[in-house]
């Protein structure tokens, strides 16, 4: 019999499919093993994967079997077939050793068919709230596509009625309440219990009307039960309109997401801001999970026109994503540590009414690599380097600011440097106490989110934008009037010259900044020009870093480019 050549998907995903083979033939249990030899294995992979491990027990499909529908040939099984017996030994023996280390074990996913396997969550409690691992994830989407409902259902556990009722949780004002429709712009968290299940808090259900009503859980509470948060950035419905396109921008560049979330509402597609924001999730290299909702309502003759959409939208030339439609867990659970290398975008169907699809959305957030894992952003080595994203002044407190330490680590009572001012001068303070998501903590480190109570510090000179430095021999980062930068006009309607003045996000500075020079030959730059270009801020100094990734708008005209120089 001739054996079938590889598609070009299969062919794709060779690599990563070679490397989770070798994976699990190397750490694959024996049914004849001793406790003492299971333990000190299942101890080396939890300490080399910071205390959660997913291990597969028995022969497994190949991921372009699993998430393209292929065929499965009779040799298309990788690693060691097991019997159902065996599996269910090797699963027994599992559970007994991670408890006894104090750990907990989650079936992921099942199959007891000719090819026997399971998928276990292996996972140990962090030690303290400050050990907590944080997914990051902006959520961004056109008016309209469900973007609140959705994270209510979430975060809350109760379905919508179809009229509203789950996102009235993420109300924040009156207006809000008012008029029905969100237009502020803040956080959500989502807490996974070691075990692997969401903390939701309780609802109860009263009345003929279907109302519900729900115990509040706070944050404090998620942190210190959770295994793992999920921090969704949310641009909430009024961030989804053209004239709210700067807020979804600060937080794309700000908050440094793991994963973009596009909502997209399957009655009206993939229109208006939510290809701009996949634009912008695209241009700073973000991995992308699309969500189409409302699929309950949606007739099948137009959601197989937004399916298409979709579709061909992430597999154009601008986009380059294959896109992998999620209809099981073991599909969610192989694509969450692999899609963003892969160039794949996961897409959900869900229905925020009947829960269809959810569990499945649920599953491939609690496997998301940890943001403060990232080793090429973050480096507790580094000196210590903090970004201001969120500034309040809190009665009783004083100011507090809120933000990501992009290097090194701090500690309560420590003292710092925080600027540059006006005047591209450092001010100093101290840390008088520390929260990480309103739970209280005495040392942060590099990749984590953390808000920092600034002692004897007015309001009033603390600005987004700023970083906190700590106090040492050497002086503080330069303020930086001028940089260079190699950039990419995405669209111009007409030519951009020297003068030009533009809305520039780079990390948490947020400034309009002018162009005082250009290296192209003409002095012009045009929609698909590359060219160096020098930029001077019009107020005041900020700090920046080489290589850091730049967006530059003003009306529809928008560039993209990367810091290459500090002048």
């Amino acid at each position: 019999m001739a054996t079938k050549p590889p598609t070009k998907q299969t062919a794709k995903h060779q690599a990563s499919e070679l490397a989770r083979t070798l994976d699990d033939s190397e750490e694959e249990i024996q049914t004849d093993a001793e406790v003492g030899q299971a333990h000190d294995l299942i101890a080396s992979l939890l300490t080399r994967h910071r205390g959660e491990y997913v291990f597969r027990i028995g022969a497994l499909p190949t991921l372009s079997q699993l998430m393209f529908g292929e065929p499965i040939e009779g040799t298309g099984w990788v690693g060691v077939t097991r019997s159902q017996a065996e599996v269910d030994k090797i699963h027994e023996m599992t559970i007994k050793v991670v408890e006894q280390m104090g750990g907990k074990v989650s079936t992921l996913f099942e199959a007891r068919t000719d090819h026997p396997r399971v998928h276990l969550l292996l996972r140990l409690p962090p030690l303290s709230v400050s050990d907590v691992p944080e997914v990051r994830c902006a959520v961004v989407g056109n008016v309209d596509s469900g973007k609140s409902t959705t994270l209510g259902v979430l975060t809350r556990g109760a379905l919508d009625d179809g009229r509203g009722r789950a996102r009235v949780a993420l109300f924040r004002h009156k207006h809000e309440v008012e008029s029905g429709r969100t237009s502020s712009v803040g956080m959500e968290i989502l807490g996974f219990r070691p075990e692997g299940s969401p903390i939701l808090p309780a609802s109860t259900h009263i009345g003929e009307s279907g109302a519900i009503r729900q115990e509040k859980i706070g944050w404090e509470e998620i942190s210190k039960e959770s295994a793992k948060i999920i921090s969704f950035i949310v641009t909430t419905d009024l961030a989804g309109h053209e004239k709210y396109l700067k807020t979804t921008l600060y937080g794309l560049t700000s908050g440094s997401p793991s994963c973009v979330i596009l909502i997209v509402g399957a009655n009206a597609g993939l229109i208006g801001m939510s290809k701009e924001h996949l634009a912008a999730a695209l241009a700073l290299t973000i991995p992308v999970i699309v969500c189409i909702t409302k699929i309950d309502m949606t007739p099948p003759n137009v959601m197989e026109e937004t399916v298409k959409q979709v579709v061909k939208i992430l597999r154009s030339p601008g986009c380059r994503k294959t896109p992998v439609f999620v209809k099981s867990a073991e599909v969610a659970m192989e694509l969450a540590p692999t899609f963003a290398t892969d160039k794949l975008c996961p897409v959900f169907k869900i229905s925020n009414v009947t829960g269809e699809g959810l569990d499945h959305m649920r599953t491939l957030l609690n496997l998301l690599p940890p943001s403060d894992n990232d080793k090429t952003k973050y480096s507790v080595d580094q000196p210590f380097e903090y970004s201001v994203t969120e500034v309040w002044s809190v009665p009783f407190v004083g100011t507090v600011v809120n933000g990501i330490v992009a290097s090194g680590s701090i500690k309560a009572g420590e003292t710092v440097l925080m600027g540059p001012d006006a005047n591209g001068n450092y001010l100093q303070t101290s840390i008088k106490s520390m929260q990480k998501k309103r739970a209280s903590v005495t040392s942060a480190e590099a990749g984590q989110t953390v808000s920092l109570a600034l002692k004897r510090t007015k309001r009033q000179v603390v600005r987004k934008g700023m970083v906190i430095v700590k106090k040492m021999d050497e002086p503080p980062p330069r303020p930086i009037y001028k940089f260079e930068g190699q950039v990419l006009i995405l669209y111009h309607n007409t030519t951009l010259q020297k003068g030009y003045q533009a809305m520039l996000h780079c990390g948490a500075v947020r400034q309009t900044v002018r162009i005082t020079a250009m290296d192209h030959p003409q002095g012009v730059l045009r929609t698909g020009d590359r060219a160096t270009v020098q930029f001077q801020f019009i107020t005041h100094p900020e700090h920046m870093t080489l290589g850091s990734k730049i967006l530059f708008r003003e009306g529809t005209t928008k560039g993209l480019g990367v810091v290459t120089k500090l002048l």
